[in-house]
Protein backbone atom coordinates (compact mmCIF):
# COMPACT_ATOMS: atom_id res chain seq x y z
CA UNK A 1 0.00 0.00 0.00
CA UNK A 2 1.44 3.56 -0.69
CA UNK A 3 0.03 6.81 0.27
CA UNK A 4 0.57 9.57 -1.73
CA UNK A 5 1.45 12.55 1.08
CA UNK A 6 -0.82 15.32 -0.33
CA UNK A 7 -0.19 19.46 0.63
CA UNK A 8 -3.61 19.20 2.79
CA UNK A 9 -2.17 15.49 4.25
CA UNK A 10 0.93 17.56 5.25
CA UNK A 11 -0.53 20.50 7.08
CA UNK A 12 -3.25 18.54 8.56
CA UNK A 13 -0.09 16.58 10.11
CA UNK A 14 1.81 19.40 10.60
CA UNK A 15 -0.99 21.36 12.44
CA UNK A 16 -2.30 17.94 14.31
CA UNK A 17 1.26 17.84 15.75
CA UNK A 18 1.16 21.46 17.14
CA UNK A 19 -1.75 20.81 18.70
CA UNK A 20 -0.91 17.52 20.34
CA UNK A 21 2.36 19.17 21.82
CA UNK A 22 0.26 22.68 22.94
CA UNK A 23 -2.38 20.59 24.95
CA UNK A 24 -0.07 18.09 26.50
CA UNK A 25 -1.34 15.05 25.17
CA UNK A 26 -0.44 11.80 27.13
CA UNK A 27 -1.07 8.84 24.80
CA UNK A 28 -3.49 7.00 24.92
CA UNK A 29 -2.47 3.33 25.80
CA UNK A 30 -1.11 2.08 29.16
CA UNK A 31 2.79 1.38 30.06
CA UNK A 32 3.53 -1.72 28.81
CA UNK A 33 7.12 -3.54 29.36
CA UNK A 34 7.93 -3.64 26.22
CA UNK A 35 8.63 -1.32 23.44
CA UNK A 36 7.01 -0.09 20.61
CA UNK A 37 8.63 0.24 17.56
CA UNK A 38 7.93 2.27 14.15
CA UNK A 39 10.17 2.87 11.33
CA UNK A 40 10.15 3.02 7.42
CA UNK A 41 12.13 0.86 4.86
CA UNK A 42 12.03 -2.51 3.29
CA UNK A 43 11.75 -6.33 3.69
CA UNK A 44 15.73 -6.31 3.89
CA UNK A 45 15.97 -3.64 6.79
CA UNK A 46 12.76 -5.06 8.72
CA UNK A 47 14.09 -8.50 8.77
CA UNK A 48 18.02 -7.44 10.36
CA UNK A 49 15.94 -5.20 12.61
CA UNK A 50 14.09 -8.16 14.19
CA UNK A 51 16.94 -9.77 14.56
CA UNK A 52 18.46 -7.21 16.83
CA UNK A 53 15.10 -7.43 17.91
CA UNK A 54 15.78 -10.89 19.25
CA UNK A 55 18.59 -10.40 20.54
CA UNK A 56 18.09 -7.62 23.02
CA UNK A 57 14.79 -9.68 24.11
CA UNK A 58 17.59 -12.91 24.86
CA UNK A 59 19.82 -9.95 27.01
CA UNK A 60 17.28 -7.71 28.82
CA UNK A 61 13.87 -10.05 28.42
CA UNK A 62 12.13 -6.82 26.94
CA UNK A 63 9.28 -7.38 23.69
CA UNK A 64 10.15 -5.17 21.16
CA UNK A 65 6.95 -4.79 18.76
CA UNK A 66 7.86 -3.52 15.74
CA UNK A 67 6.34 -2.34 12.07
CA UNK A 68 7.09 -0.67 9.49
CA UNK A 69 6.36 1.45 6.27
CA UNK A 70 7.43 2.66 3.24
CA UNK A 71 8.74 6.20 3.38
CA UNK A 72 5.91 7.80 1.74
CA UNK A 73 3.06 5.73 4.01
CA UNK A 74 5.54 6.56 7.04
CA UNK A 75 5.04 9.98 7.45
CA UNK A 76 1.32 10.26 7.53
CA UNK A 77 0.98 7.82 10.03
CA UNK A 78 3.79 9.05 12.48
CA UNK A 79 2.25 12.66 12.85
CA UNK A 80 -1.38 11.07 13.68
CA UNK A 81 -0.18 8.65 16.13
CA UNK A 82 1.72 11.47 17.47
CA UNK A 83 -0.81 14.10 17.44
CA UNK A 84 -3.04 11.30 19.14
CA UNK A 85 -0.34 10.74 22.67
CA UNK A 86 -0.10 7.33 21.03
CA UNK A 87 3.90 8.18 19.96
CA UNK A 88 5.57 5.23 19.66
CA UNK A 89 8.79 4.37 21.98
CA UNK A 90 11.25 4.07 19.60
CA UNK A 91 10.72 6.20 16.51
CA UNK A 92 13.04 6.02 13.27
CA UNK A 93 13.71 9.75 12.61
CA UNK A 94 15.07 11.75 9.58
CA UNK A 95 17.62 14.52 9.04
CA UNK A 96 14.70 16.67 7.44
CA UNK A 97 12.18 16.03 9.71
CA UNK A 98 14.06 16.07 13.44
CA UNK A 99 13.75 19.83 14.13
CA UNK A 100 9.99 20.14 13.60
CA UNK A 101 9.55 16.63 15.56
CA UNK A 102 11.78 18.31 18.44
CA UNK A 103 10.51 21.50 18.39
CA UNK A 104 6.87 20.17 19.04
CA UNK A 105 7.82 17.65 21.78
CA UNK A 106 6.81 14.78 19.28
CA UNK A 107 10.29 13.30 20.31
CA UNK A 108 12.13 13.54 24.19
CA UNK A 109 15.56 15.09 24.42
CA UNK A 110 17.85 12.03 25.43
CA UNK A 111 20.27 14.12 27.34
CA UNK A 112 19.59 12.84 30.70
CA UNK A 113 20.06 8.95 29.65
CA UNK A 114 23.58 9.52 28.13
CA UNK A 115 26.55 8.02 30.04
CA UNK A 116 23.30 5.75 32.03
CA UNK A 117 21.09 3.75 30.00
CA UNK A 118 22.45 4.85 26.42
CA UNK A 119 26.12 4.70 26.11
CA UNK A 120 27.84 6.81 23.66
CA UNK A 121 31.90 6.02 24.66
CA UNK A 122 33.50 6.75 20.78
CA UNK A 123 30.27 7.62 19.41
CA UNK A 124 31.82 9.72 15.89
CA UNK A 125 31.41 13.14 17.56
CA UNK A 126 30.14 14.68 13.51
CA UNK A 127 27.45 12.24 13.54
CA UNK A 128 26.61 12.76 17.52
CA UNK A 129 26.22 16.44 16.74
CA UNK A 130 24.34 15.88 13.66
CA UNK A 131 21.32 14.76 16.22
CA UNK A 132 21.08 17.36 18.19
CA UNK A 133 17.98 20.05 18.12
CA UNK A 134 19.05 23.62 20.25
CA UNK A 135 22.18 21.92 21.80
CA UNK A 136 20.00 19.44 23.03
CA UNK A 137 20.25 15.71 21.95
CA UNK A 138 17.23 14.06 20.05
CA UNK A 139 18.70 11.61 17.48
CA UNK A 140 20.91 8.80 17.79
CA UNK A 141 22.53 8.32 14.04
CA UNK A 142 22.42 4.40 13.11
CA UNK A 143 25.05 5.21 10.91
CA UNK A 144 26.82 7.90 8.57
CA UNK A 145 25.99 7.66 4.79
CA UNK A 146 26.12 10.16 2.33
CA UNK A 147 23.03 10.39 -0.89
CA UNK A 148 24.88 8.52 -4.05
CA UNK A 149 23.76 7.22 -7.54
CA UNK A 150 22.36 3.79 -7.85
CA UNK A 151 23.68 2.44 -11.24
CA UNK A 152 22.55 -0.83 -13.04
CA UNK A 153 25.51 -2.37 -13.91
CA UNK A 154 24.36 -4.77 -17.02
CA UNK A 155 22.26 -2.05 -18.52
CA UNK A 156 25.33 -0.11 -19.04
CA UNK A 157 27.49 -3.13 -19.98
CA UNK A 158 24.41 -3.79 -22.59
CA UNK A 159 25.02 -0.20 -23.89
CA UNK A 160 28.65 -0.86 -24.09
CA UNK A 161 29.96 2.31 -22.48
CA UNK A 162 31.89 2.63 -18.81
CA UNK A 163 30.27 3.12 -15.90
CA UNK A 164 29.56 6.54 -14.53
CA UNK A 165 32.34 7.40 -11.31
CA UNK A 166 33.17 9.80 -9.03
CA UNK A 167 34.76 11.96 -12.30
CA UNK A 168 31.68 11.81 -14.16
CA UNK A 169 29.61 15.22 -14.92
CA UNK A 170 25.95 16.00 -15.95
CA UNK A 171 27.67 16.52 -19.56
CA UNK A 172 28.92 13.24 -19.16
CA UNK A 173 25.68 12.08 -18.56
CA UNK A 174 23.62 13.95 -21.23
CA UNK A 175 26.62 11.90 -23.98
CA UNK A 176 25.93 8.21 -21.92
CA UNK A 177 21.82 9.15 -22.19
CA UNK A 178 22.61 9.54 -26.20
CA UNK A 179 24.47 6.06 -26.17
CA UNK A 180 21.60 4.26 -24.78
CA UNK A 181 18.87 6.11 -27.07
CA UNK A 182 21.34 5.12 -29.92
CA UNK A 183 21.31 1.51 -28.82
CA UNK A 184 17.51 1.48 -28.03
CA UNK A 185 18.73 -0.44 -24.59
CA UNK A 186 16.42 -2.81 -23.39
CA UNK A 187 13.61 -0.84 -25.83
CA UNK A 188 14.18 2.61 -24.62
CA UNK A 189 15.16 2.31 -20.75
CA UNK A 190 16.90 5.88 -20.44
CA UNK A 191 19.83 6.49 -18.70
CA UNK A 192 18.79 8.15 -15.82
CA UNK A 193 15.69 8.93 -13.93
CA UNK A 194 13.75 12.36 -13.74
CA UNK A 195 15.33 14.34 -10.80
CA UNK A 196 13.89 17.83 -11.14
CA UNK A 197 11.62 16.42 -7.79
CA UNK A 198 14.57 15.09 -5.88
CA UNK A 199 15.86 17.23 -3.10
CA UNK A 200 19.20 15.73 -2.84
CA UNK A 201 19.69 16.06 -5.99
CA UNK A 202 18.83 19.65 -6.03
CA UNK A 203 20.68 20.34 -2.82
CA UNK A 204 23.82 18.51 -4.17
CA UNK A 205 23.79 20.55 -7.09
CA UNK A 206 23.22 23.84 -5.69
CA UNK A 207 26.01 22.96 -2.82
CA UNK A 208 28.47 22.60 -5.93
CA UNK A 209 27.38 25.95 -7.04
CA UNK A 210 28.71 27.39 -3.44
CA UNK A 211 24.50 27.89 -2.22
CA UNK A 212 22.49 25.83 -0.31
CA UNK A 213 18.98 25.10 0.51
CA UNK A 214 18.54 26.34 3.31
CA UNK A 215 20.51 29.05 5.36
CA UNK A 216 21.49 28.40 9.09
CA UNK A 217 18.63 30.88 10.02
CA UNK A 218 16.06 28.73 8.49
CA UNK A 219 15.87 31.15 5.38
CA UNK A 220 15.60 29.55 1.81
CA UNK A 221 19.41 29.47 0.40
CA UNK A 222 18.98 30.48 -3.46
CA UNK A 223 17.33 32.43 -5.53
CA UNK A 224 14.36 32.20 -8.23
CA UNK A 225 17.05 32.38 -11.05
CA UNK A 226 18.79 29.31 -9.80
CA UNK A 227 15.21 27.13 -9.49
CA UNK A 228 14.92 28.21 -12.87
CA UNK A 229 18.09 26.97 -14.15
CA UNK A 230 17.45 23.69 -12.35
CA UNK A 231 13.92 23.40 -14.06
CA UNK A 232 14.98 24.28 -17.11
CA UNK A 233 17.94 21.40 -17.34
CA UNK A 234 15.52 18.84 -16.16
CA UNK A 235 13.09 19.94 -19.01
CA UNK A 236 15.49 19.77 -21.66
CA UNK A 237 17.37 16.65 -20.40
CA UNK A 238 13.14 15.21 -20.43
CA UNK A 239 12.63 16.63 -23.70
CA UNK A 240 15.79 15.04 -25.36
CA UNK A 241 14.82 11.37 -23.92
CA UNK A 242 17.83 11.63 -21.65
CA UNK A 243 15.73 11.04 -18.75
CA UNK A 244 12.31 8.84 -18.53
CA UNK A 245 9.45 10.76 -19.14
CA UNK A 246 7.26 12.43 -17.12
CA UNK A 247 4.03 9.82 -17.42
CA UNK A 248 6.95 6.94 -16.31
CA UNK A 249 8.56 9.31 -13.50
CA UNK A 250 4.91 9.08 -12.03
CA UNK A 251 5.22 5.50 -11.56
CA UNK A 252 7.48 6.30 -8.82
CA UNK A 253 4.91 6.95 -5.62
CA UNK A 254 7.90 7.82 -3.23
CA UNK A 255 6.76 4.72 -0.81
CA UNK A 256 8.18 1.40 -1.51
CA UNK A 257 11.69 0.62 -3.18
CA UNK A 258 9.93 -1.76 -5.78
CA UNK A 259 8.07 1.57 -7.52
CA UNK A 260 11.50 3.32 -8.20
CA UNK A 261 12.87 3.70 -11.79
CA UNK A 262 15.72 1.50 -11.58
CA UNK A 263 13.92 -1.11 -10.01
CA UNK A 264 11.62 -1.49 -12.29
CA UNK A 265 13.82 -1.24 -15.30
CA UNK A 266 12.65 1.92 -16.43
CA UNK A 267 16.31 3.87 -16.13
CA UNK A 268 19.95 2.50 -15.10
CA UNK A 269 20.66 5.20 -12.90
CA UNK A 270 18.21 7.19 -10.19
CA UNK A 271 19.48 9.13 -6.65
CA UNK A 272 19.56 7.09 -3.71
CA UNK A 273 21.91 6.50 -0.68
CA UNK A 274 24.91 4.48 0.31
CA UNK A 275 22.84 2.97 2.62
CA UNK A 276 20.34 2.01 0.27
CA UNK A 277 22.53 -0.42 -2.34
CA UNK A 278 21.71 -2.94 0.22
CA UNK A 279 17.94 -3.30 -0.24
CA UNK A 280 17.78 -2.34 -4.35
CA UNK A 281 20.02 -5.63 -4.94
CA UNK A 282 17.79 -7.57 -2.70
CA UNK A 283 15.06 -6.91 -5.15
CA UNK A 284 17.16 -6.78 -8.71
CA UNK A 285 18.62 -9.69 -10.52
CA UNK A 286 20.97 -7.43 -12.25
CA UNK A 287 24.17 -6.40 -10.42
CA UNK A 288 23.78 -2.92 -9.27
CA UNK A 289 26.29 -0.46 -7.93
CA UNK A 290 26.74 3.03 -6.73
CA UNK A 291 28.52 6.41 -7.21
CA UNK A 292 28.35 9.52 -6.81
CA UNK A 293 26.11 12.57 -8.43
CA UNK A 294 27.34 13.98 -11.24
CA UNK A 295 29.77 17.06 -10.63
CA UNK A 296 28.46 20.33 -12.44
CA UNK A 297 31.37 20.85 -14.06
CA UNK A 298 35.32 18.53 -14.60
CA UNK A 299 36.67 19.47 -10.77
CA UNK A 300 34.61 20.80 -9.14
CA UNK A 301 33.20 19.03 -5.95
CA UNK A 302 32.02 19.59 -2.19
CA UNK A 303 28.22 18.58 -3.34
CA UNK A 304 28.43 15.35 -0.80
CA UNK A 305 28.26 15.06 2.81
CA UNK A 306 28.49 12.32 5.62
CA UNK A 307 24.64 12.68 6.33
CA UNK A 308 23.36 10.73 9.30
CA UNK A 309 21.23 8.28 7.52
CA UNK A 310 18.37 7.93 10.05
CA UNK A 311 17.97 8.28 13.42
CA UNK A 312 16.64 6.36 16.57
CA UNK A 313 14.73 8.81 18.76
CA UNK A 314 12.61 8.36 21.76
CA UNK A 315 8.70 9.59 21.09
CA UNK A 316 7.90 12.35 23.33
CA UNK A 317 5.06 10.72 24.75
CA UNK A 318 6.53 7.40 25.73
CA UNK A 319 5.99 5.93 29.44
CA UNK A 320 9.15 3.71 28.92
CA UNK A 321 11.95 5.97 28.11
CA UNK A 322 14.34 4.41 30.17
CA UNK A 323 13.55 1.15 28.65
CA UNK A 324 14.06 2.34 25.16
CA UNK A 325 17.65 4.10 25.95
CA UNK A 326 18.69 0.93 26.94
CA UNK A 327 17.23 -0.39 23.79
CA UNK A 328 19.15 2.04 21.76
CA UNK A 329 22.18 1.73 23.59
CA UNK A 330 22.16 -2.23 22.71
CA UNK A 331 21.31 -1.39 18.97
CA UNK A 332 24.16 1.14 18.68
CA UNK A 333 27.03 -0.69 20.84
CA UNK A 334 26.54 -4.13 20.67
CA UNK A 335 28.90 -6.40 18.14
CA UNK A 336 26.92 -9.16 17.42
CA UNK A 337 23.53 -6.62 16.57
CA UNK A 338 26.11 -4.73 14.00
CA UNK A 339 26.95 -7.85 12.20
CA UNK A 340 22.81 -8.51 11.98
CA UNK A 341 22.52 -4.86 10.62
CA UNK A 342 25.92 -4.38 8.76
CA UNK A 343 25.80 -0.92 6.91
CA UNK A 344 22.27 -1.31 5.65
CA UNK A 345 21.29 1.82 7.73
CA UNK A 346 24.99 3.40 7.18
CA UNK A 347 28.56 3.22 8.57
CA UNK A 348 28.24 2.24 12.22
CA UNK A 349 29.01 4.90 14.33
CA UNK A 350 31.17 3.11 16.80
CA UNK A 351 34.55 2.18 15.97
CA UNK A 352 34.74 -1.01 17.79
CA UNK A 353 31.27 -1.97 15.65
CA UNK A 354 32.98 -0.92 12.72
CA UNK A 355 35.96 -3.49 13.04
CA UNK A 356 33.69 -6.38 14.55
CA UNK A 357 31.82 -6.60 11.12
CA UNK A 358 34.26 -5.62 8.48
CA UNK A 359 35.33 -9.55 7.96
CA UNK A 360 31.38 -10.25 7.78
CA UNK A 361 30.81 -7.79 5.20
CA UNK A 362 29.83 -8.73 1.63
CA UNK A 363 30.26 -7.28 -1.79
CA UNK A 364 27.60 -4.63 -1.89
CA UNK A 365 28.17 -3.82 1.94
CA UNK A 366 31.62 -3.16 1.37
CA UNK A 367 31.07 -1.05 -1.77
CA UNK A 368 28.78 1.59 0.54
CA UNK A 369 31.64 1.35 2.96
CA UNK A 370 34.48 2.60 0.58
CA UNK A 371 32.38 4.66 -1.11
CA UNK A 372 31.03 6.91 2.24
CA UNK A 373 34.53 6.67 3.05
CA UNK A 374 36.73 7.65 -0.24
CA UNK A 375 34.35 10.64 -1.12
CA UNK A 376 37.49 13.19 -1.51
CA UNK A 377 37.21 16.12 -2.95
CA UNK A 378 33.65 15.50 -3.37
CA UNK A 379 32.78 15.96 0.43
CA UNK A 380 31.41 19.17 1.91
CA UNK A 381 30.61 20.15 5.47
CA UNK A 382 27.45 19.27 7.29
CA UNK A 383 25.03 21.63 6.71
CA UNK A 384 22.79 22.52 9.55
CA UNK A 385 19.46 20.97 10.15
CA UNK A 386 16.95 21.80 7.65
CA UNK A 387 14.17 24.19 9.40
CA UNK A 388 10.89 22.58 10.58
CA UNK A 389 8.95 23.47 7.38
CA UNK A 390 11.45 21.56 4.90
CA UNK A 391 9.62 18.22 5.10
CA UNK A 392 6.62 20.25 3.26
CA UNK A 393 8.34 22.17 1.18
CA UNK A 394 10.08 19.47 -0.40
CA UNK A 395 6.85 16.82 -0.81
CA UNK A 396 4.47 19.85 -1.37
CA UNK A 397 6.15 22.43 -3.64
CA UNK A 398 9.11 20.60 -5.25
CA UNK A 399 7.93 17.38 -6.19
CA UNK A 400 4.80 19.17 -7.19
CA UNK A 401 6.04 21.39 -8.86
CA UNK A 402 8.40 18.95 -10.99
CA UNK A 403 5.37 17.27 -12.28
CA UNK A 404 3.60 20.11 -13.36
CA UNK A 405 6.85 20.80 -15.36
CA UNK A 406 7.32 17.78 -16.73
CA UNK A 407 3.24 17.28 -17.60
CA UNK A 408 3.38 21.12 -19.31
CA UNK A 409 1.25 23.13 -16.50
CA UNK A 410 4.14 25.32 -15.86
CA UNK A 411 7.03 26.45 -17.53
CA UNK A 412 10.31 26.12 -15.84
CA UNK A 413 10.06 29.96 -15.58
CA UNK A 414 7.23 29.95 -14.14
CA UNK A 415 7.57 26.91 -11.96
CA UNK A 416 11.10 28.64 -10.33
CA UNK A 417 9.28 31.94 -9.12
CA UNK A 418 6.90 30.63 -7.60
CA UNK A 419 9.03 28.06 -6.15
CA UNK A 420 11.09 30.58 -4.38
CA UNK A 421 7.62 32.67 -3.57
CA UNK A 422 5.61 29.52 -2.13
CA UNK A 423 8.57 28.04 -0.01
CA UNK A 424 9.63 31.50 1.19
CA UNK A 425 5.78 32.23 2.64
CA UNK A 426 5.91 28.17 3.84
CA UNK A 427 9.10 28.97 5.93
CA UNK A 428 7.77 32.32 6.80
CA UNK A 429 4.46 30.70 8.60
CA UNK A 430 6.51 28.39 10.27
CA UNK A 431 9.01 30.36 11.90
Amino acid sequence: MTIRLDRRQFLMGSSALAAAGALGLSPAFAQSAGLRQFFWGGQARADRTYGVNDLFKAANGAEVDSSFLGWGDYWPKLATETAGGNSPDIVQMDYRFIVEYAKRGAIAPLDEYVGNQLKLDGFDADQLEGGKVDGKLYGISLGANSVAQLVNVAAFEEAGIDLPNRDTTYDDIRAMGEAFLSKNIRGGIRVIADGSGSEPMLDNWLRQKGLALYTADGKLGFDADAAIEWFTFWNQMRADKICVDAETQALDTNGPLETTMVVMGKSAMMPSNSNQLVGFQALMTDKVTITSYPRIAAGVGGGHYRKPSMFFSIGGSSKNKELAAEYLSYFINDPEAGKILGVERGIPCIPGVREAIAPTLNEQDQIALDFVANLGDLLGALPPPPPAAAGEIDISVLRTLSQEVAFGARTPEDAGQYFVTEASAVLARQA
